[in-house]
């Protein structure tokens, strides 16, 4: 079931991603102040994150808007926990993602992701669901690890 993220889903959902293994100790610490500032009482309601939950969090995803664009938002995160990949999950979650930003309008969605071989499948899985590859900037995360980004258009008008 895909339901909104709640303040109590915080613990599991740095665990769930820990358990990936793509995230370092500084990545996971953001992640947890990032839920506790969006799920607290001055959240952004623009920004939104929502759990897949099969008797507790196994999957996430955050997205916000691209400030000064035009209806462009950006998937600052997906992920399902190792457990539960290969079950079509990932693939449901973003679905959603498109279709709640096509229902708010949402012109575009952006992907960002590392280069290095350890996210081969992550950029194979935003291929397959429709995402072209948009742009590579050499050396962004650190040298010799590239930030590749991926677009998909939601809405052409």
């Amino acid at each position: 079931m895909i339901r909104p993220t709640l303040p109590e889903d915080t613990t599991a959902l740095i665990a769930l991603a820990d358990a990936t293994g793509l995230f370092p100790p500084s990545a996971l610490e953001l992640l947890r102040q990032m839920l506790t500032d969006a799920l607290g009482e001055n959240s952004d309601a623009e920004h939104f994150w929502i759990t897949d939950d099969d008797n507790g969090p196994v999957g996430v995803a955050y997205c916000e808007p691209e400030r000064m664009t035009d209806r462009t938002w950006n998937l600052q995160l997906i992920a399902i926990h190792p457990v539960h990949q290969g079950q079509g999950r990932g693939t449901k979650l973003l679905n959603y993602v498109e279709q709640a930003l096509t229902v708010r309008g949402g012109r575009m969605l952006l992907v960002e992701t590392s280069g290095l071989p350890d996210f081969e499948r992550t950029r194979t899985f935003y291929a397959k669901c429709g995402y072209e590859e948009e742009a590579c900037i050499r050396d962004f995360y650190a040298v010799n690890d590239d930030k590749v980004v991926f677009r998909k258009v939601l809405n052409a008008d």
